[in-house]
């Protein structure tokens, strides 16, 4: 397949597009779970920073009495406070005494609190104050922030008010999102490798699904390939011959009646083997397209195996074969399907076992039953098939011996017609030889009980085509 341009292009287009496809379903994935990583561990730190906020803001609230001074004992709760005078480079720090048991949240490194007047001035901070933070106050409930080594930071601004309530100021709880953001980085490493191995997987695996989908669509590619020139090279011998045959009679100067009718007798055998060629190319046509539906008429199995044998006699006789049926039921075995494809199979069927069947052999078509299905068998006594060929004979113009075929007038596509015919009636078919012994084809058919309609029609019908196959192994004497 890959030696084909045609194909392989279309496989590589095909692959390329299942991996583009299932590249942006999966990049979507990973942008939606990075999406909803990032929104819970913001809305985690949210919540985290307000109820620290919300428990300091509580806590030093009540021990407020005038508008921008800290009281004693916010400096208890907060041993590490700067007092800071015009801003924060005059913020001295102070260290915490190492004998006392501090606030938790003012000993760690990840968060700071500042304390702001009514008028935006900074008057002090306590925990990690970060360098370089804008002390530029800013009245907004949350914010995000850089310092000027670009770390950044969050933090949530809470009005004060006195014991009396009234205004006393404002405090910001600010914390450092330097884990958060290692984290998420830590998040989107992993997620991009992932899409990166993922996408050479799905690259190697779109190669090979595209591959095992266009396999039977090559296989059938190369059998319409096979079958186009198979056909082609059978039509043109009969054309060929018949072209030869007028271009001769046209160099002729006199024709006399003899010839004259020797020349159309040539014409007519060409035509008759045209003829026939192309009626069963239609007919595998239109039973590969299903448009020829099965008629839901009733057939009856006996009759139809008792019309054949009465009418291949004559072809039996002129082939020096002995033709003979064995019914080995005595009730009517019915089936539902078209009567015409039924005679066709197992005309087929037997005028094979004739043509491969030598002088003084023997064609047996018997017919049997078991709990499900009716069994007809045509068995002869002539030439056999290789083992190795039994797989092939059902193939579309192929021939076990191309010369004998030829000499019968035979087209390779009789077999096929029975395959196909069988699997339209939901049939199974089975073959069995022996070299120089013989074959048994064996052909089952599910019964049906419903009552039994006429095949006379279909039988009518079916006599022009055997008076054609006659008239075809007479000519090819």
């Amino acid at each position: 397949m890959n030696q084909n341009k045609l194909f392989r292009l279309t496989r590589i287009r095909l692959a390329l597009y299942y991996a583009i496809v299932m590249g942006l379903i999966l990049s979507l994935c990973v942008f939606g779970f990075y999406r909803a990583v990032f929104h819970a561990h913001v809305v985690a730190l949210d919540s985290e920073i307000e109820s620290v906020a919300g428990t300091l803001h509580d806590s030093i609230e009540i021990t407020l009495q005038s508008p921008g001074r800290l009281e004693p004992l916010a400096h208890q709760l907060f041993p590490n406070i700067d007092n800071c005078g015009t801003g924060a480079s005059n913020c001295i720090q102070q260290q915490p005494d190492s004998k006392r048991h501090l606030l938790g949240i003012v000993t760690k490194t990840s968060y700071y609190i500042r304390f702001f007047d009514i008028s935006g001035k900074l008057i002090a901070n306590a925990g990690y104050y970060p360098k370089g933070l804008p002390d530029v106050f800013n009245q907004k409930n949350w914010q995000f922030l850089k310092d000027s080594k670009g770390k950044d930071y969050h933090q949530i601004t809470l009005a004060l008010h006195t014991q009396n309530y009234q205004d006393w100021g404002y405090m910001q709880v600010g914390r450092s999102l330097e884990e958060f953001n290692h984290y998420l980085d830590s998040v989107k490493l992993v997620s991009v490798l992932g899409l990166l191995i993922a996408m050479v997987m799905i690259t190697g695996a779109s190669w090979w699904l595209s591959g095992l989908a266009m396999q039977p669509i090559y296989q059938s590619y190369r059998q319409i390939q096979q079958f186009t020139a198979d056909a082609a090279h059978e039509l043109r011998t009969p054309l060929a011959a018949t072209g030869a045959t007028v271009e001769s009679a046209l160099l002729m100067s006199q024709i006399d009646e003899e010839e004259a009718r020797d020349i159309l007798q040539t014409i007519q055998r060409q035509n008759q083997r045209l003829t026939a060629l192309v009626v069963d190319l239609l007919m595998l046509a239109r039973i590969d397209r299903q448009t020829q539906k099965l008629q839901h008429e009733i057939c009856c199995l006996n009759d139809i195996v008792s019309d054949l044998v009465e009418e291949f006699e004559a072809m039996a006789n002129a082939a020096e074969v002995k033709l003979t049926s064995s019914i080995q039921v005595h009730q009517p075995l019915n089936i539902i399907g078209n009567a015409d494809q039924l005679y066709r199979l197992f005309s087929n069927l037997i005028v094979n076992a004739i043509q491969y069947t030598p002088r003084g052999g023997e064609v047996t078509v018997l017919l049997d039953c078991n709990d499900y299905d009716a069994v007809i068998k045509v068995q002869d006594t002539g030439i056999g098939i290789p083992k190795h060929e039994l797989t092939r004979i059902f193939d579309r113009f192929y021939r076990v011996s191309s010369d004998r075929s030829r000499s019968t007038g035979g087209s390779g596509l009789g077999l096929a017609i029975v395959q196909a015919i069988v699997q339209a009636h939901q049939g199974r078919l089975n073959v069995q030889s022996e070299l120089g012994e013989g074959s048994t084809f064996t052909v089952q058919l599910p019964l049906d009980v419903a009552p039994l309609k006429s095949v006379g029609a279909a039988r009518r019908r079916h006599r022009s085509l055997v008076k054609l196959m006659y008239r075809n192994l007479r000519s090819s004497k």
